[in-house]
């Protein structure tokens, strides 16, 4: 079982590796059993990893045996493990979905989509601030591919401004971890943990550049005001079940600020303690606001789905910036809400799209779609979970956010932005619905092509993923209680200092 850590990120390469060479690359029927197959035991054993912190704490793994914190090491604790099962299980669903026929669009869909989930996987699991960039251009190129997918000159203006923009990040990053390095000796998390705290002089000042460079990388990565602006536009062009497996991409940005400025620069950084804290907190209050503007002014569906996936990044970062254990298990619990309820939307905005012949998703009075009870149900669950409406996830984590919230001395300015921006949300989500459902032109006579309909791989991903925010508000008690945990294990640096450590004394 030692080994269990390292699957989430072997399996997919090897998936990936699999589906690229005969007989699966020939073959598309084989290629969508295997990718299917593969995200089911990528799945499974993210499962089994989790069973087995919550039993026995976090593990660390020193890859080719090399002693921390010369070699590189991946680490496990509930946070990183929990998030990788929901990339897991997006992966799953959206193979799933685009196994209809949207992997015919372009080549190499699923091992792209193997490749995206290693890097997304390894990027919660490494303990190595370099293996970090990597598992980041790793998910990177996987996803230019995968935005290519489907080819249009408006996809590849999309596609270049999102390529140009992370490579500049990726520079940025480079030149972060140089100057870190160069100040603290290493790279490893655990270690720089320890060392920070005792940097002096002008070591503290180019520490705190360093650490001030990745957060412009991070709020990058995920689509942090003022460095949003490429997500609408890159989302909102890109293929549905391409966007719905992208939903998860931003959240590795708020991880990675979550575990660096929480794990290396926090409570215990001395001088450089919360050096993010006061940039986070503006910025997240203003990216909630022009999120919700951004989700009023949609005039689709899918370019909504992505400004709400912009008014989550916001509220949770304002979690983040409030600097505490309550905070970060609220944003624990609502991550995984939000990225499942985008995603959600995105997959009905394709099959509305589908549907309703040239307008597509737009917002206007149309045609009616071939299935209406289906999708007028799927829109309703998933509108009611992304509003905050009970009896689904998004009221818990609503109450649960505004209870965290309510003793910081920000209450005043968060209360009435955050629920302003979902009276937004429900307002937005309330005239979408009316105009794709209720304000139709239906035809009685008319005929649909049979590749417009759902079909049994489509409603069985569109039903998985919208039974997510009814479980987690019927399994609420226990999913709070792990989300707690990893808070204060994410808190508490001193448990990955001495998980890692003691790894290296055994060896």
């Amino acid at each position: 079982m030692q080994h269990l850590i390292t699957l989430p990120v072997l399996l997919p390469l090897l998936a990936g590796i699999i589906l690229l060479l005969p007989p699966c690359g020939k073959s598309l029927v084989l290629r969508r059993w295997v990718a299917s197959f593969m995200a089911l035991a990528t799945l499974v054993a993210s499962a089994l990893l989790l069973s087995t912190i919550l039993s026995a704490g976090p593990v660390v793994y020193a890859i080719g045996e090399w002693q921390p914190p010369f070699g590189i090491v991946l680490y496990a604790d509930p946070l990183a493990v929990a998030l990788c099962i929901l990339t897991s299980f997006l992966s799953l669903v959206t193979i799933v979905y685009a196994s209809r026929g949207d992997d015919k669009a372009g080549s190499f869909y699923h091992p792209l989509a193997h490749f995206l989930l290693m890097g997304v996987n390894g990027a919660f699991l490494t303990g190595d601030l370099f293996n970090l960039f990597v598992f980041f251009e790793v998910l990177l190129i996987a996803s230019y591919a995968l935005l290519m997918h489907k080819k249009d000159k408006h996809t590849t203006k999309a596609a270049l401004h999102y390529v140009i923009l992370n490579l500049v990040g990726s520079s940025i990053f480079l030149i972060a971890l140089g100057v870190l390095y160069g100040v603290l000796g290493t790279l490893n998390m655990a270690d720089m943990a320890l060392k920070v705290a005792l940097l002096q002089g002008d070591d503290i000042y180019l520490a705190k550049i360093g650490g001030l460079l990745l957060l412009i990388v991070f709020a990058l990565k995920a689509a942090l005001l003022p460095l949003h602006l490429w997500l609408p536009a890159t989302y909102g062009r890109a293929m549905p079940v391409i966007a719905a497996q992208f939903a998860i991409m931003t959240k590795v940005g708020v991880y990675a600020i979550m575990r660096v400025f929480t794990m290396i620069f926090g409570e215990q950084a001395g001088e450089l303690s919360g050096i993010a804290s006061t940039w986070l907190w503006p910025l997240a209050l203003v990216t909630l606001v022009v999120g919700a503007v951004g989700v009023l002014a949609a005039e689709d569906l899918r370019r909504l789905s992505a400004n709400l996936v912009i008014v989550s990044v916001g509220t949770l970062i304002a979690m983040v910036a409030l600097n505490d254990e309550q905070a970060t298990a609220v944003a624990i619990y609502y991550m995984v809400h939000s990225t499942i309820a985008c995603a959600a939307m995105f997959l009905i905005a394709d099959m509305i799209a589908l549907q309703r012949g040239k307008v597509q998703d737009r917002l206007v009075n149309s045609r009616g779609v071939a299935e209406p009870k289906l999708l007028g149900i799927c829109f309703v669950v998933a509108a009611i979970a992304l509003a905050g409406l009970p009896p689904l996830s998004g009221f818990v984590a609503k109450l649960w956010l505004l209870d965290a919230s309510y003793g910081a001395e920000v209450a005043w300015v968060f209360w009435p932005i955050y629920l302003l921006a979902s009276l937004a949300t429900l307002v937005a989500l309330s005239r979408a619905g009316t105009s794709l459902f209720w304000h139709d032109h239906p035809n009685q006579d008319e005929q649909f092509e049979d590749n417009v309909y759902a079909g049994k791989r489509r409603t069985w991903a569109l039903v998985l993923i919208l039974m997510v925010p009814l479980m987690m508000t019927v399994f609420a008690a226990p999913l709070n209680e792990m989300s707690n945990e990893a808070a204060a294990i994410l808190h508490n640096s001193q448990v990955a200092i001495d998980t890692v450590f003691a790894l290296a004394k055994e060896q």
